[in-house]
């Protein structure tokens, strides 16, 4: 039984990963979880200085998954190379390195720090608010992510998965304007806007208002999302949203996925990315599958 999977050009000794923000450098889990056993680490998001992220109160559980509105809270990049990259070197698992920032140049920087690192692929957040575009996010315009992919295309090192937000009418068009600007891979989806209000205090769970959805009740929309980009992409997709079991994993790897991310169970049950790989293998056996990529896109 071979779980081996290929994107632009890295090899995965499995499909399983974390999602970012979810499972911060590793460390917190390595206690729980064999890090040689995942087929990469998506590290937190990483901007070129210190971010300290939004007021509190700032995670709402809800029906079906959580809210978030950390704002993308991070130590830097001197810092992340220093302790986090550090760290993760110690493994034989890929790292993939989550980029974030609020204009093109703070992207830029980080893709080049990175250049010559031990990361094996760069993810980049464009779900964050564009100060130059009145703080829409670099992921919601076609013609703003085709630029910002085109631009780093030009600078980095390493291949580039573009994370796609689900809070956009056609989620194929800025798949294609991001393959069209040279993207090697796409992640999707990222989280989706939602809002709690406490109905005792009339007022906002979160103190950013809205936050991020996450959690099993955004599955059957990340699936979608997922065939949907199958269809209209040529490059391989990471697809997350929901998976809690191996089962649920397998259901995005139907739809075209190549690989998944486990995140929001991570807070749930530590051990689930390794868990969910567990359930692809007892997929497997049970349909006598020779190869996970027998499994890419073979919805009928």
């Amino acid at each position: 039984m071979n779980t081996e999977v290929k994107i632009a050009g890295v090899t995965f000794k499995n499909p399983v990963m974390a999602a970012s923000g979810t499972f911060g450098s590793g460390m917190e889990y390595g206690d729980f979880v064999d890090l040689n056993r995942l087929g990469a680490v998506v590290t937190k998001g990483v901007a070129n200085v210190p971010w300290e992220g939004n007021p509190t109160p700032r995670v709402a559980e809800v029906y079906g998954g959580m809210l978030n509105a950390i704002g993308l809270q991070n130590p830097g990049i001197d810092v992340f190379m220093e302790r986090d990259l550090a760290f993760l070197q110690k493994y034989d698992t890929n790292v993939i390195v989550n980029v974030c920032g609020k204009t093109v140049e703070d992207y830029l920087e980080v893709v080049e720090r990175l250049a010559d690192t031990s990361a094996a692929m760069l993810e980049i957040n464009v779900s964050c608010p564009n100060v130059k575009e009145g703080a829409i996010a670099f992921g919601q315009k076609a013609d703003s992510l085709y630029n910002i992919t085109s631009q780093i295309k030009k600078k980095a090192k390493q291949p580039v998965i573009m994370k796609l937000s689900p809070n956009v009418t056609d989620i194929t068009e800025m798949a294609r304007a991001a393959e069209a600007a040279g993207a090697d891979a796409l992640s999707m989806i990222n989280t989706i806007t939602g809002m709690k209000i406490d109905i005792h205090r009339k007022k906002f769970v979160l103190a950013n208002k809205t936050g991020g959805m996450s959690g099993p009740a955004v599955k059957p929309v990340a699936v979608r999302m997922v065939y949907q980009t199958a269809q209209a992409v040529k490059i391989p997709i990471i697809g997350m949203g929901g998976i809690a079991s191996g089962e649920d994993a397998v259901e995005f790897l139907l739809a075209g996925a190549t690989a998944v991310a486990v995140g929001a169970m991570n807070f749930v049950n530590p051990c689930a990315t390794v868990e969910v790989l567990e359930g692809i293998e007892a997929y497997m056996r049970q349909y006598g599958i020779e190869h996970v990529t027998e499994l890419i896109g073979a919805v009928e």
